[in-house]
């Protein structure tokens, strides 16, 4: 099954640069990742920089941050079905991404992330993202929709975060920002790179 939504992505970034997909991997998995992260253990205030020190700027981005680990758990089978995407994207495409990093995303009332991208043109560092949402019951007037503009900074489209809803799309190519969420909104946002493992 996951060769098809492979195959899918894969051929929507050659075409398109992003694609969206509902019902992407498992609802049962979707619905465990967010009792897990409901949990809310170590969640760090997210900041817009890491160089040369964690930089926090809460007029830009509000959203808290859990990196996740291959620890045996119900985040190792997401990391399983990103692992194999990572492969199957070197394979079909002879990319040489050599790792993926991700963390749980939490968004309480209010919080917004506003447009940026995820990598610097011509870096070295972060080529393709993904957003994967968790959100149950998720309803049009809950904000917090995921909005994606083209390298000129043209509307392309607004997700709302419901459960079970993968994005995928170019680093590099395309801006986009996180409404503000109306109630309280999780999210796992994962980058496969080209870099050393950090």
């Amino acid at each position: 099954m996951n060769q098809a939504i492979y195959s899918k992505i894969t051929d929507a970034l050659v075409d398109d640069g992003y694609i969206v997909i509902e019902n992407a991997i498992s609802k049962n998995l979707s619905h465990l990742l967010l009792q897990d992260a409901k949990i809310e253990s170590n969640f760090r205030r997210a900041g817009i920089s890491n160089f040369p020190a964690l930089h926090i700027d809460t007029n830009r981005r509000r959203d808290k941050i859990h990196w996740l680990d291959d620890d045996g758990s119900v985040r190792s089978e997401f990391l399983a079905f990103a692992d194999g995407l990572k492969e199957y994207l070197n394979k079909t495409l002879f990319l040489v991404l050599t790792y993926y990093e991700s963390h749980y995303a939490i968004y309480n009332t209010g919080d917004f992330y506003e447009t940026h991208v995820d990598a610097f043109k011509n870096s070295v560092n972060r080529v393709v993202t993904t957003v994967y949402y968790l959100n149950e019951g998720w309803r049009e007037g809950d904000g917090g929709e995921l909005v994606i503009y083209d390298e000129h900074n043209n509307f392309l489209k607004k997700v709302p975060p419901k459960a079970n809803t993968l994005v995928v799309f170019l680093s590099e190519k395309f801006p986009h920002e996180v409404l503000p969420a109306i109630k309280k909104r999780y999210s796992i946002a994962g980058w496969f790179r080209v870099d050393k493992v950090a």
